[in-house]
């Protein structure tokens, strides 16, 4: 598999990352352990977890893998901290003491001294950015993580603070802005995106495959097996299946019919190839099901074929 660095960084990363959000809830050890064996085979280096991840337990399940399935040196793993969910409320908290606090039960969970790359999880309005970054500047200088990164910040968000941490060369700097992005959400083009080419960090794209939509699966309804009909995405997935989502859809239906590829090919290839892209993180059920996903690796969208899928999912 090919592997990118992100940003002008020296993180060195698949083009595909595994995503492991179901990892310990909807996904047993065995399952996980069938997934990280099809990703490895296919060339893969990244794992993406966090410790909000079923409780933690997504963290625990890549710990026991290390030493078994794979050395610690082969994978890059990279977790995030700043929310949680106490009494069924989602928490958000990316002061300096409860970043580090949950960095080190992050390290114990995984069984391992360090990350490869920490991120904050999401933006903290009632927290001074300069405290959320000093527990990063922390990490990095203790070594627990070999990297930082911040995830689903704005803009503006993302541009501050990058450049607080490049204004003192001391200071931890930012490899890796991760966010959304796939053919039903282009929201980062407007400002993420060109923050990220603009000052040298690498975009690392969650749910490319717009939650499952793109892949086709919701054409005819819903189907009992799928993360729509779950009751814990059924919300997530819900939102994509609105008249602009159909359109996007049957667009990319349409190119894959004529290429003689899936729907989830040729969506996952153009979040893929997109400029400023490091790494797409994929999640799947099965290792089936990612063993199909790997597949995209094979393919490249011509493109006239790109340019129509722009036209289509313009924002």
């Amino acid at each position: 598999m090919e592997m990118r660095r992100a940003g002008k960084s020296g993180l060195l990363l698949s083009r595909l990352g595994l995503g492991t959000m179901t990892w310990g809830r909807d996904t047993d050890e065995h399952e996980a352990a069938d997934q990280c064996r099809a990703y490895l085979d296919g060339g893969g280096n990244f794992l993406d977890t966090a410790a909000l991840y079923g409780d933690g337990d997504s963290e625990r399940l890549i710990g026991g893998l290390i030493g078994t399935l794979f050395r610690r040196e082969e994978v890059h793993i990279a977790t995030k901290a700043g929310i949680s969910f106490e009494s069924g409320e989602r928490i958000v908290n990316a002061s300096r003491r409860s970043l580090i606090a949950e960095l080190d039960r992050s390290l114990n969970r995984l069984s391992t001294d360090f990350v490869d790359l920490w991120q904050v999880h999401t933006w903290d309005a009632m927290t001074p950015l300069e405290d959320t970054l000093s527990a990063l500047d922390y990490a990095y200088s203790s070594g627990r993580a070999r990297y930082v990164g911040v995830s689903n910040f704005s803009g503006w968000q993302s541009a501050r603070a990058i450049s607080l941490q490049e204004a003192i060369p001391t200071k931890a700097p930012i490899a890796s802005l991760q966010n959304e992005y796939s053919l039903l959400n282009r929201a980062i083009e407007k400002e993420v995106l060109p923050c990220a080419l603009a000052l040298g960090v690498g975009i690392l794209a969650w749910s490319p495959l717009g939650r499952g939509v793109l892949t086709g699966k919701y054409r005819l309804g819903t189907p009992s097996d799928s993360r729509g009909g779950s009751p814990h995405f059924a919300g997530f997935v819900e939102p994509y299946l609105d008249e602009r989502g159909i359109r996007i859809v049957e667009a990319v239906n349409v190119a894959a019919e004529g290429l003689g590829y899936s729907p989830l090919e040729v969506a996952l290839a153009w979040v893929r190839d997109r400029p400023g892209v490091t790494s797409a993180i994929v999640g799947a059920r099965t290792g089936a099901q990612l063993r199909g996903i790997m597949t995209s690796e094979e393919i490249f969208l011509p493109h006239i074929v790109r340019s129509a899928l722009d036209d289509a999912s313009a924002l």
